[in-house]
């Protein structure tokens, strides 16, 4: 970024003169620090939601569903488990889990107990 330059105008406000690159540059940062504080109210707003349900997830299943995935397969991939060995424990097939964690579907409560009581995870985590 090169100087900026000064204007005093003659009611004495100051001006800055900036190059268009170090403009553009500027608004560029300050679209970036916008969208990482939405991403943070986002998730503050998200945390507290499920503190007021009594739902607090380990810090790694947040990081996962941050990234992008489903809490479903956050907690599937936290408890080390694959999703062939998931269907195996609870007799659900592999394509409806995988809807279940693309969120295609939604899952029943009997289905999402099973998911739960295989996870060893509150229902709740699931719901």
């Amino acid at each position: 970024m090169s100087a900026p330059q000064i204007i005093r105008t003659p009611s004495g406000e100051e001006l800055v003169v900036l190059s268009r690159a170090d403009y553009e540059a500027l608004l560029e940062r300050a679209a970036e620090e916008e969208e990482d504080a939405f991403d943070v109210a986002v998730y503050d707003a998200r945390k507290a939601e499920l503190a007021a349900c009594g739902v607090v997830l380990p810090a790694a299943v947040s990081a996962s569903i941050l990234r992008g995935d489903s809490r479903l397969k956050a907690i599937r991939h936290w408890r080390e488990q694959t999703q062939l060995q998931l269907t195996s424990k609870t007799g659900i097939g592999q394509g409806y889990l995988s809807d279940l964690e693309t969120g295609r579907r939604t899952g029943t409560p009997e289905t999402l107990a099973k998911l739960a009581q295989a996870l060893d995870v509150p229902v709740e985590w699931l719901a």
